[in-house]
């Protein structure tokens, strides 16, 4: 599949040739990581850093940038990352996995006895925030381990440095330096004995220019890291997800698994081609009809639409998790979910925050939600916080929680502070 990449440089999104020479540079990173995540992961790459042009502090041009972007999708960082602290850091701004570059090799090695990853650092890198989180990059010129923002090589093979490297990442991804942003197709071959000398996941990166390449690249099991073809229109997402996956072994027929936003597994259902196209094209989940033989869109009679957020294929590429914000109940009974018999939601805090938007937007007669304005909200919130320290018993407790928890997200709704924030901001703490 496709990881989009976000190049920064100078604090605008950039496309460079062999990693040197400006070809293009845009200014609507919040469009494009959004655009980008409906189809999976997005790689976060800060030039700066890894040319080392930071201020005392290590900061960049790209640094408030880049900050912004990292809890708007499934997002990887690169880019100067030559310690532990930075790395801790970035996990705990939101990147799922940090992609280590220069610092991963010794680039002191002066004989073949001495070891050619900087051991001690990728030791405590794991330690501190797991293997699973790491990728290193085995970057490479005429088939050197390039360092130092591919300014440099090393005396490391390729296939040498990947086998070590493997150690100590979940992750390697291997950019053709020599065909970075030229579009002019990658090195298959080289791809070829990478994917063979290691059992780990390997991402190519530099030239890739086609969609054929793409799935070739996927069929030899590798993911593929695009930027210049996606700036340039020569690749689509949209045709490159349905490409990548996996027809021939589900009988051209794939099965698709609708999950709510809040976690929530409503319905599944399958998918032709041509119903995925539908669902990219309209934003609405839309599957294949196997009784009518025909295309059905979720919602199109009940106007219960599930409105797809993004796109996720299982690691068989067999099967798709459609992320969704429902309008209703997913299943034909009128039941939220196809796998309960209840009619309506179960209660979760999105749900919650939503009636509370609902309430003030379309506000109805007689509505509580509707009359709090911000002195009383937040006084509400203070009567509420006192009567739950003086509950006692676990029926009372009960009881003010949920009236707390239900004036706190009407004080969060006129902040415009959603849950997710507020789980993001858990997560950071739980990462630190």
């Amino acid at each position: 599949m496709v990881i989009s990449s976000i190049d920064m440089k100078d604090g605008h999104v950039v496309q460079l040739k062999n990693g040197k020479d400006l070809v293009l540079q845009r200014d609507d990173a919040d469009a494009l990581i959004s655009e980008f995540d409906r189809f999976g992961e997005v790689a976060i790459i800060d030039l700066d850093a890894a040319l080392r042009n930071t201020d005392e502090k290590g900061n960049t041009p790209n640094t408030k940038l880049l900050k912004s972007l990292l809890r708007k999708g499934n997002v990887r960082v690169g880019g100067g990352i030559r310690d532990v602290k930075k790395a801790r850091e970035l996990i705990s701004l939101g990147a799922e996995k940090v992609i280590i570059g220069s610092a991963a090799w010794n680039a002191n090695r002066k004989s073949d006895s001495d070891p050619i990853l900087n051991v001690e650092f990728l030791e405590e890198l794991v330690n501190a925030i797991g293997k699973q989180r790491v990728i290193i990059s085995v970057d490479a010129i005429n088939g050197k381990i390039a360092v130092k923002g591919w300014t440099e090589t090393v005396d490391i093979s390729l296939v040498e440095g990947a086998r070590e490297a493997e150690k100590y990442a979940s992750e390697l991804l291997f950019t053709c330096v020599e065909k970075e942003g030229c579009m002019q197709g990658t090195d298959m071959d080289m791809c070829r004995q990478l994917r063979d000398a290691v059992k780990c996941r390997v991402v190519a990166a530099g030239g890739v220019n086609t969609v054929e390449q793409i799935v070739a690249l996927e069929r030899m099991g590798c993911d593929v890291q695009l930027g210049m073809a996606l700036y340039t229109g020569a690749v689509s997402l949209k045709d490159s997800f349905i490409g990548c996956l996996d027809w021939e072994k589900v009988d051209g027929m794939i099965p698709v698994i609708a999950q709510s936003t809040a976690g929530e597994v409503l319905m599944m259902g399958y998918s032709n081609r041509e119903a995925v196209e539908k669902t990219i094209d309209t934003g609405k989940l839309t599957f294949y009809s196997r009784t009518r033989k025909a295309l059905w869109t979720k919602g199109e009679t009940s106007n219960h639409w599930l409105d797809v957020k993004k796109l996720r294929v299982d690691c068989d590429r067999d099967t798709i998790l459609a992320i969704v914000e429902p309008n209703g109940g997913a299943c034909h009974t009128g039941s939220w979910t196809c796998f309960g018999a209840e009619p309506d939601a179960k209660s979760n805090m999105e749900r919650l925050y939503s009636t509370i938007a609902e309430r003030f937007a379309n506000p109805r007669p007689g509505s509580y939600t509707a009359t709090l304005n911000d002195e009383r909200v937040r006084e509400k919130v203070e009567e509420e916080a006192e009567e739950i320290c003086e509950a006692e018993g676990k029926d009372e407790v009960i009881w003010e929680a949920a009236d707390l928890l239900y004036f706190v997200s009407v004080l969060m709704y006129k902040e415009g502070v959603t849950w997710q924030d507020v789980y993001n901001e858990l997560d950071r703490r739980h990462k630190k």
